[in-house]
C-alpha cells in the first residue's frame, strides 16, 4: 500500500519560527535558515513513490509561499495545541495506509530514510528516526492497529519526548528505529547544517 510522508513547516517569519535559534543568532538569520532547511528537507522527502503533504502553521500559510512550498503539494493546517495534538490530527487527515511525519530542520535528512521507514514498517507498527537530543526528526505509523493514547503524556522539547511516545504506544506495538541525526534547534546545532550555516 502506498504511503503517506506529512511535513510539518512553519510559514519563515522571523520572530515566529526556531525562536530558540534565533535567540542565538538573531530571528532573521534563524527564519532564513529555516527556509533553506525547508527546501532541503522538501526536496527529498520528493523522491520516491509515496505522497507527500504539507502540515503548515498558521492557517494563513494555507495560501501563498509557493515559491518555498510548491503548489502541487497538498497542504493542511497543523490546527491548535501542543505538538502531539496537531501531529495526531493531521495523521487523521492522511489517506489510509502507512504514514511517515518528519520536521523541516534535521540537515542529514535523505530520501534513503524514508525509504528505510517504510521498509520498518512493513514489519513494525511504529518507527522513529531518533535525536541526538532525546527527541526524535521522524516517526511512522503502520497504522494497521490503533493507537488511541498516541501522544499523551510527552515532555516535548526535553530529553524525554522519544521515551515518553514510545510509552504512549499500545505495549503489543513493534517498534523500529533509523539512524540518529541531529536537528537545529539552538546555536550550539549550527555545525550539522555545515555551509549551509552561515546563511543570512
Amino acid at each position: 500500500m502506498r504511503g503517506t510522508v506529512i511535513i510539518f513547516v512553519k510559514a519563515p517569519r522571523a520572530g515566529k519560527v526556531k525562536t530558540r535559534l534565533g535567540a542565538g543568532i538573531g530571528m532573521g538569520r534563524a527564519a532564513a535558515l529555516f527556509r533553506i532547511m525547508t527546501e532541503r528537507t522538501i526536496t527529498e522527502a520528493e523522491k520516491g513513490g509515496w505522497r507527500v503533504m504539507l502540515a503548515v502553521d498558521p492557517v494563513s500559510a494555507l495560501q501563498g509561499w509557493d515559491t518555498l512550498w510548491p503548489p502541487h503539494l497538498k497542504r493542511v493546517v497543523q490546527g491548535p495545541g501542543e505538538l502531539g495534538a496537531r501531529m495526531k490530527r493531521v495523521l487523521t487527515m492522511a489517506p489510509s495506509g502507512p504514514a511517515v511525519i518528519i520536521g523541516a530542520d534535521a540537515p542529514g535528512f535523505r530520501a534513503r530514510h524514508l525509504h528505510q521507514a517504510f521498509a520498518a514498517l512493513g514489519r513494525a507498527d511504529a518507527v522513529f528516526g531518533p535525536a541526538a537530543d532525546g527527541g526524535y526528526w521522524l516517526i511512522g505509523l503502520a497504522r494497521r492497529h490503533a493507537a488511541p493514547d498516541l501522544f499523551r503524556n510527552v515532555r516535548w522539547s526535553t530529553k524525554h519526548a522519544l521515551k515518553d511516545t514510545q510509552a504512549s504506544l499500545p505495549a503489543c506495538f513493534d517498534t523500529a528505529f533509523l539512524e540518529q541525526l541531529r536537528d537545529i534547534d539552538e546555536a550550539a546545532d549550527l555545525p550539522a547544517l555545515g555551509s549551509y550555516a552561515t546563511a543570512r
